[in-house]
């Protein structure tokens, strides 16, 4: 874990806006789970049941709800212990820098622009006319395609590969092995076989996007696939050609969007979703693990659906509770037809 200087807890309480209780001057330097956690990490308790774990921690300051008991400790109490945390490990712990300066392996085209701070890793290829911004970090064995454009302050980390065109808004961060600007998967059947349609649109990033290992974005097919400001794709998501999803979404592990989809504002797609093309999630919808949105399907702003196809969450309930009393239903059938003499 990268530790930055001694931090002391009444530092980090007025930082984050919390009330200390205890020793002030108590020295932190790291943050970590109550099992493993030292003398000077901080550790938080977000649910009375965690308190035990957090009470026989070696960790001497928790950040706690304003009215949760912990004898023994220094308190920094918050009304938002789990993002108070969050925020306390980016204030203590010193970033992990995937580049420093440009690597003399580097291959950089002369018509790359590249802006103060732009720090590139070994092996990195950036092709003609790509511009950086400020401060931006470009991991080992990427891949910038022509004409691409990076915001400042982004992180791509080892192995991303952006196809020419993309666009990248400010503080974007892209992990490992993720590939974006891919053509989507767009064909017309031509009686013995398929044939490509042009996938010659763009893909444009907003500011503050998260995208996981190994995901996969595509570029639109004449027009854009677009990502909101503050969207979060987890790790092998797969967003296909002509998709909008908006802002300050996320999408877990393994989900696929078809084609031409619109995602609103503030949507949560649990793991394993599958939506087919032209579907509309309006804003705020939850959509449950593993289920499945039928083409064209709209889901309404705000409800909560599950199964496939997907349902509101209570008639899903209802049927699923049909569905597993369906063997005993059948045994009581047969006994009855058997008394008739069937």
């Amino acid at each position: 874990m990268n530790r930055t200087k001694h931090r002391t807890a009444g530092e980090l309480a007025a930082y984050l806006g919390a009330h200390v209780e205890g020793d002030a001057n108590l020295p932190l330097r790291g943050v970590n789970s109550p099992e493993g956690a030292g003398p000077e990490d901080l550790i938080y308790v977000d649910a009375p049941k965690h308190l035990r774990r957090a009470g026989q921690s070696a960790a001497r300051c928790a950040l706690v709800a304003r009215e949760a008991q912990l004898p023994g400790k220094t308190l920094l109490r918050t009304d938002n212990p789990k993002l108070a945390f969050a925020r306390a490990a980016a204030w203590l712990l010193a970033p992990v820098r995937v580049a420093e300066g440009l690597h003399p392996t580097a291959v950089i085209a002369a018509s790359a622009r590249l802006a103060a701070g732009v720090a590139v890793g070994p092996y990195a290829v950036i092709e003609e006319s790509v511009a950086i911004g400020e401060g931006t970090q470009i991991g080992a064995f990427c891949f910038l395609g022509r004409g691409s454009r990076v915001g400042e302050a982004c992180v791509l980390h080892p192995r991303v590969t952006l196809y020419p065109g993309v666009r990248l808004g400010k503080r974007v961060v892209v992990h490992s092995g993720a590939v974006i600007g891919s053509d989507g998967f767009g064909y017309v059947f031509a009686g013995e076989g398929y044939e490509k349609f042009p996938q010659i649109g763009g893909i444009e990033i907003d500011d503050d996007v998260e995208i996981g290992a190994n995901a996969t974005l595509d570029r639109g097919s004449l027009g854009s696939t677009r990502i909101g400001t503050g969207t979060k794709l987890d790790n092998l998501v797969h967003v296909a050609h002509n998709v909008t999803i908006g802002e300050h979404t996320v999408i877990a592990a393994q989900t696929g969007i078809s084609g031409s989809c619109t995602i609103g504002r503030r949507v949560v797609l649990g793991g394993q979703v599958g939506i087919a093309d032209h579907c509309r999630l309006e804003d705020g919808c939850i959509v449950g693990a593993q289920a499945g949105v039928p083409t064209g399907k709209t889901i309404r702003s705000g409800q909560f659906v599950w199964g496939t196809p997907a349902r509101p969450m209570e008639t899903f309930k209802e049927l699923h509770g049909l569905v597993a009393r369906l063997p005993d239903l059948f045994a009581r059938l047969k006994k009855i037809e058997a008394g008739l003499g069937r």
